[in-house]
């Protein structure tokens, strides 16, 4: 067996399971942006026990469905320590600064407002409980799938086509995965801030520790800052 031929199915592995990652996350988008305009989600999701109960469910599903199309390998996943360990902390408050700078730009030029709807407009001490347990999920598990989901497997999977193939489509399906419109750009470039972590560290971890700082400093603000 020439070493073509010993390659070729690898390389075909790849590609169904590129396909089948492909396929899940054009999935998720169509659920989020239908969702979005069908006015679901209702208000103030932050503040109902039943949010953090969807959000268990929801995550631990999407996470299976991602493990099981990496088959389960760790390597596809990019979890494992980075390399040159104090230079990925350099990067991660460099990427923090540079997505912030443009996030405050882009506000107050487009004012987005809270689109999202997941932050409450304010604090409500009688469902305290409620907004720290989900605060908790958001700063967590779901930077942690979402990690593993884009910059773990999608990166893996878009690698072989290029470095910024692998950076600029991970940020986009990010960004678009959200299914926001006037707040699109600046999860984007969020996703690919993280996706370029992900290149130069080699590791989805850095990622998730600015992921998880993002989302928390953002539910502190939400019930902190006067608007």
């Amino acid at each position: 067996m020439n070493e073509r031929s010993a390659i070729e199915p690898h390389r075909r592995d790849e590609r169904r399971r590129l396909a089948l990652w492909l396929a899940l996350v054009t999935f998720f988008i169509v659920v989020q942006y239908a969702g979005r305009s069908a006015g679901g989600g209702g208000t103030d999701p932050l503040y109902k026990w039943s949010f953090a109960a969807g959000s268990l469910i929801q995550e631990a599903i999407f996470l299976l469905i991602v493990l099981a199309i990496a088959g389960f390998g760790v390597e596809r996943l990019g979890l494992r320590l980075p390399k040159l360990k104090w230079r990925s902390v350099g990067l991660v408050v460099g990427g923090f600064f540079a997505v912030q700078i443009f996030e405050f730009v882009y506000i107050a030029l487009v004012h987005p407002g809270n689109e999202q709807g997941l932050t409450p407009n304010r604090w409500q001490p009688s469902h305290a409980a409620e907004y720290v347990v989900n605060g908790a999920i958001v700063c967590t598990l779901v930077p942690f799938v979402e990690e593993i989901t884009f910059r773990g497997l999608g990166f893996y999977l878009l690698r072989p086509y290029g470095k910024w193939v692998a950076i600029l489509g991970t940020g986009v399906l990010f960004g678009l995965s959200h299914g926001l419109l006037l707040s699109l750009p600046i999860i984007v470039v969020f996703g690919c801030v993280l996706a370029w972590i992900r290149e130069r560290t080699d590791s989805v971890i850095p990622g998730m520790f600015l992921h998880g700082t993002f989302n928390l400093i953002a539910l502190v603000a939400a019930v902190t800052v006067h608007r």
